[in-house]
């Protein structure tokens, strides 16, 4: 879970705490092989293809699935970063809180992006990358990877490679790292 919805999420500043384990280092691992598998094998332009990780929880992944593209088929993959704190559609019911800077290394003009997050859950953050992206070049096709896809959509957006579909209840988060994949409560502290 990315420290910006950690400090919040009621009780704000409240304090993650892990119930259940539900993927280790190596599932996480596993999970970013077959995803980049599956990317590799939907798209044939691979020199056209960029992924943009969203700030904070999708960068690493992005990063992660990169190399293994590369390594796989020996070709180097772009990978940028965006935040879309001021794209959000609740802008002005919540603090904003910019993660970090947005970093798209290239023009998204006719080229595939697939966005990389570690969490789906109403998918209204990838509502909001999907307009900022649009300030970086109109894209021929954009494709979502998560991680999780927790479920509880408000919006109509469905992932194109999922690592694990973790039913949750809307009162859990779920806190995903290299380390591995926790459900559990944010308690105040």
């Amino acid at each position: 879970m990315a420290e910006r919805e950690r400090a919040l999420a009621p009780p704000y500043g409240g304090v993650f705490v892990a119930r259940t384990t539900v993927m280790e280092a190596e599932d996480v691992r596993r999970a970013t092989w077959r995803m980049a598998h599956e990317i590799i094998e939907r798209n044939n332009a691979l020199p056209e293809l960029v992924l943009v990780g969203l700030q904070t929880g999708g960068v690493w992944i992005a990063s992660r699935l990169a190399r293994v593209i590369g390594e796989v088929t020996s070709q180097e993959v772009v990978v940028g970063t965006l935040d879309v704190a001021f794209y959000r559609d609740d802008y002005g019911l919540r603090p904003v809180l910019p993660e970090a800077a947005t970093e798209i290394p290239v023009d998204l003009n006719n080229r595939t992006v697939v966005l990389v997050d570690d969490v789906l859950y109403t998918g209204r953050t990838i509502r909001a990358a999907l307009g900022a992206l649009s300030d970086y070049g109109r894209a021929r096709a954009v494709q979502l990877a998560v991680m999780v896809d927790r479920g509880h959509r408000e919006l109509p957006i469905r992932p194109d490679y999922v690592g694990r579909n973790l039913p949750t209840r809307r009162d859990e988060m779920v806190d995903v790292s290299e380390a591995g994949v926790v459900i559990g409560d944010v308690k105040a502290p």
